[in-house]
């Protein structure tokens, strides 16, 4: 998998997030959040927190608090969030994560993985959480993870 595991829960939880501020302007509980995502509380308050310290949510204490974008969900992009928690490696950084790996001294997949790399950055980029989250209720997709998906308390991605 090219993501992390804390990457692509980040994804989930910020489309999740989407979907349901579409609904209801309300915070969104992270422990509903949990359950229903399958993920487990403390690894999805990790990554949350990365998400909140991009500015891409924010949260609030209390009976009625949890998070919310902190900006139009429009114009957040999936690029967005995949900086937030993994940086920009994915799109800038050799696969087999050699160092120097580079157009003067390419590795033996090079020439391949940039043309890919900028293939998922141009994806990524042109998908917003409003229409990624609207696009999942209109196909009729899970959020959810499966069972067992989830990962252990201490794995940080």
């Amino acid at each position: 998998m090219v993501l992390s595991k804390a990457c692509t829960y980040g994804i989930l939880a910020s489309l999740y997030v989407a979907r349901e501020s579409s609904r209801s302007k309300d915070y969104v509980s992270i422990g509903k959040m949990s359950k229903e995502l399958n993920i487990s509380f403390h690894f999805l308050t990790k990554i949350l927190q990365q998400l909140t310290s991009a500015g891409i949510l924010v949260s609030m204490k209390g009976p009625k608090g949890g998070v919310a974008l902190k900006r139009d969900p429009k114009e957040i992009s999936l690029v967005d969030v995949v900086v937030a928690i993994d940086g920009m490696g994915l799109f800038t950084d050799c696969l087999l994560g050699l160092p120097g790996c580079g157009e003067e001294k390419p590795c033996p997949v090079h020439g391949e993985w940039d043309g890919i790399r900028a293939n998922l950055f141009h994806t990524f980029r042109g998908k917003n959480l409003e229409e990624t989250a609207k696009s999942i209720d209109e196909l009729n997709l899970r959020f959810a993870l499966p069972a067992g998906a989830e990962v252990d308390r201490e794995d940080s991605g």
